[in-house]
């Protein structure tokens, strides 16, 4: 017999009851995914050389910072879906060099000033610094510099957690030009010869005076050393708006000419080297001439020993010697 359905409802059958218990099943998982990934990412450590902010980022969360995590840490719980930002917790670095090898940057760099007499100085350098592990002052930097990206020098944006290349491109457009214009200000303070001696052969100097002014070269440098070591600290902290970065120290490591002026010193010391060589020759000509002379007089003085003296001249194997006598004379063999 067909099956009677009371008037106002529908007939289910078992494949109904099928379908709606497969879309409740794959809607418990779509909800489970996420939930599971969230716990799973919500366990974060760090390692000996790092320390890192956390901020909230679970959908009904802010954005605030969490927590800080100190260097070396155990496996901590940050909360569902929320968002590390990594930093160095170690001593670092910023090298300023003409070795493509050993710089931040790729290729040659150099900073370029000028000296007080105008000429541009290359510098090299470079920065030790570390960053203040402070919680709060860690929480503040977060806020002001680590929810911001900076370009980098291969035209790229990062945040300064974002690794190696961030960090460099936060260090590039933040810290870089605070150690410019350090460097700017202390090196105007002095003139070219004072920094680089070799500059006063360029300069109506003389190769003597590049002698004598090598030591005190060497102390204007540390004096510009010391300079940028008092004065890099506050105009870091006003830069950056706060103690952020400790134990901070320049190394001034090279001064440099620029490529026309070397090679115009390099001209210069040439000729020098000349002038000495043709200055040698003179003396040893004249030391020559004196002792033919004092010679000369010795044997005018003792004719026997001129006879002497030419005879032991002679080649040996000549067993007759006869000057201004056709006889000759015979000389006795070995």
């Amino acid at each position: 017999m067909p099956t009677r359905t009371t008037p106002g409802t529908t007939a289910a059958g078992p494949r109904s009851f099928r379908t709606i218990g497969i879309l409740v099943l794959i809607a418990l998982i779509v909800a489970a995914v996420p939930t599971v990934m969230g716990a799973l990412n919500g366990f974060e450590r760090t390692s000996g050389g790092e320390v890192a902010v956390v901020r909230d980022g679970g959908p009904l969360d802010d954005n605030r910072v969490r927590q800080v995590i100190d260097p070396g840490s155990s496996v901590t719980w940050i909360g569902w879906w929320s968002q590390i930002h990594r930093y160095p917790a170690q001593q670092r670095f910023y090298t300023i060099t003409s070795d493509a090898n050993r710089g931040e940057r790729s290729g040659v760099d150099v900073v370029t000033v000028p000296s007080g007499d105008g000429v541009n100085m290359g510098i090299e350098g470079t920065l030790y610094f570390g960053l203040n592990l402070d919680h709060a002052t860690l929480k503040s930097f977060d806020d002001k510099f680590g929810t911001r990206k900076f370009r980098s020098l291969g035209a790229g944006t990062f945040y300064p957690w974002e690794g190696d290349e961030g960090w460099s491109a936060f260090l590039d457009q933040i810290i870089r030009p605070v150690i410019e214009n350090d460097l700017r200000t202390q090196i105007n303070s002095f003139r070219c010869a004072e920094l680089v001696s070799s500059c006063a052969l360029v300069q109506n100097g003389t190769a003597q005076q590049t002698g004598l002014q090598q030591q005190g070269n060497n102390a204007n440098i540390a004096k510009i050393q010391n300079a940028v070591n008092t004065s890099l600290a506050e105009d870091l902290k006003s830069t950056l708006g706060a103690d952020f970065l400790t134990n901070i120290h320049f190394n001034l490591s090279r001064v440099t000419l620029p490529t026309q002026v070397q090679a115009a010193v390099d001209q210069a010391q040439a000729a020098f080297a000349k002038v000495t060589e043709a200055q040698a020759k003179v003396a040893q000509a004249r030391a020559e001439a004196e002792a033919n002379k004092a010679r000369q007089d010795g044997y005018n003085k003792c004719p026997t020993c001129a006879e002497i003296e030419k005879l032991k001249a002679l080649p040996q194997g000549i067993t007759v010697y006869a000057p201004g006598n056709t006889g000759g004379v015979a000389l006795p063999t070995k």
